[in-house]
């Protein structure tokens, strides 16, 4: 039997020799085998090859095991079943290219589950998502997620019947070509369900590339509370971030590029900064409006309260922020210090309550029903794929207000006293994340 590792600064200091991995396996009997021999620190590696799954490969009451592919992408798992998790933690699952039928799913009972430069690529029937997670803490990193033609999500984020699944940290995937033609169930991520909207997840979803997310409107659709997304990428894609249900969630430093919609919004309490949508053939900005105030379980529209959209630059579009006209509108929301550019009635909405408008700068197009006190208009002098501002653009140090939740901009670089309007504070260099920045050849951090 293979030993348990010693870590390596453990192996230096005594000046012993690491021990080796195991030979690569090269059936799926023998993985299992070793699977279930495996102690923890050990990696079990599977050759490249096409192996057949006709039953579930266990990970059963495991613990600080890694099972790997040979080769990043190198053994393909396909057939009707895949990995299965049982009461196992901290175990690494990675470098696999999964085409099998069945999805591949982190109970409740196992925590601590990484699944990392893998290629996703199921053949599962209509309504099945791909991979689903009920279990805490799990790391979603440097997949490939495409090829999906059916409803069904890409990546599921539930959890127990008496909760969401906790802090799940989802990066540097790459979710692309869902091209499910129908109106709803298909989206990339989706955080949560109606029934479990009160619920905390305090998941982070960041810096993944979504491009041609074209399986639903929402590309990220949020149902639950207290969430961060920020500094993904969504290009060319008819899905949006949508904060569909749940309260709390701050959307910060996402670049939206062409598509067909930017953000749009229920619930209460959200913090929407430092974001770019850039040539949305829809609204930039959709403030929501409710069926319901206050929901806590059901599949309706909650009012959004007291919402904070600041610092975003809006460009290219017809509208840029938009409302909708349900029952009940959006109540007591600030709205300051955007950039809005665009061809037609930049600022279009009809139900305002309480709302405060501030610092926002207009150009290009009709201010629309916006406060005449809550914008100037005056062409910022923006350009480039991010509507960065000019030297001599009049967004610089211009902001209005005091807003300490916007410590950052949209480069993660700490802003003036004076911040500048817009999702930039003059000077990043950021640019927008590409296939080489994520999936399963993306580097290490």
């Amino acid at each position: 039997m293979k030993r348990a590792l010693i870590p390596v600064t453990a192996v230096l200091l005594l000046g012993m020799a690491p021990v080796a991995d195991a030979a690569p396996v090269t059936s799926l009997s023998a993985l299992q085998s070793a699977i279930d021999r495996a102690q923890p620190g050990e990696r079990v590696v599977l050759a490249a090859g096409r192996y057949e799954a006709k039953q579930p490969i266990r990970i059963s009451r495991k613990s600080g095991v890694t099972i790997a592919a040979a080769s990043v992408g190198g053994a393909e798992i396909y057939g009707a079943s895949g990995f299965t998790f049982d009461s196992s933690e901290r175990v690494t699952l990675e470098g696999f290219r999964f085409t099998h039928t069945a999805t591949l799913s982190v109970p409740a009972n196992s925590h601590h589950i990484r699944l990392s430069r893998n290629v996703f690529q199921l053949r599962s029937e209509a309504g099945k998502h791909w991979v689903n997670v009920d279990g805490d803490d799990v790391e979603v990193d440097r997949n490939t997620f495409t090829g999906k033609s059916t409803q069904g999500v890409y990546l599921s984020i539930f959890g127990p019947s008496s909760g969401m699944a906790q802090r799940t940290h989802v990066h540097r995937n790459y979710f692309h070509n869902h091209s499910f033609s129908g109106s709803n169930g298909g989206e990339s991520i989706r955080l949560g369900v109606s029934s479990k909207q009160r619920f905390s997840a305090r998941a982070v979803i960041e810096n993944n590339l979504f491009e041609k997310a074209n399986g639903d409107p929402e590309a990220i659709s949020v149902k639950s509370s207290d969430n961060v997304v920020r500094n993904n990428t969504i290009r060319d894609s008819k899905g949006q971030i949508t904060l569909r249900h749940g309260n709390r969630t701050r959307v910060e430093g996402n670049i939206m590029l062409g598509g067909a919609s930017g953000i749009r919004f229920y619930g209460n309490d959200h913090v929407i900064v430092n974001n770019v949508v850039n040539g949305s053939t829809g609204n930039g900005i959709t403030v929501g409006s409710g069926t319901v105030i206050d929901d806590t379980s059901s599949t309706g529209n909650d009012r959004p309260d007291r919402v904070l959209v600041a610092f975003n630059t809006v460009s290219g579009t017809a509208t840029a922020i938009a409302g909708e006209n349900r029952t009940y509108g959006p109540d007591s929301c600030v709205i300051s210090n955007n950039v809005l550019t665009g061809s037609g009635q930049l600022v279009r909405q009809t139900q305002f309550s309480k709302f405060r408008w501030e610092g926002n700068v207009l150009w290009g197009g009709t201010p629309g029903n916006i406060p005449s006190g809550g914008y100037r208009q005056v062409d910022p002098k923006v350009s480039g794929e991010l509507r960065r501002p000019a030297a001599d653009s009049p967004v610089l140090n211009a902001s209005v207000g005091s807003y300490p939740a916007v410590e950052l901009d949209l480069d993660g670089q700490r802003r003036d006293d004076r911040k500048d309007v817009g999702a930039d504070e003059r000077g990043g260099q950021r640019v927008p994340l590409t296939s080489a920045d994520v999936g399963p050849g993306a580097p290490a951090e």
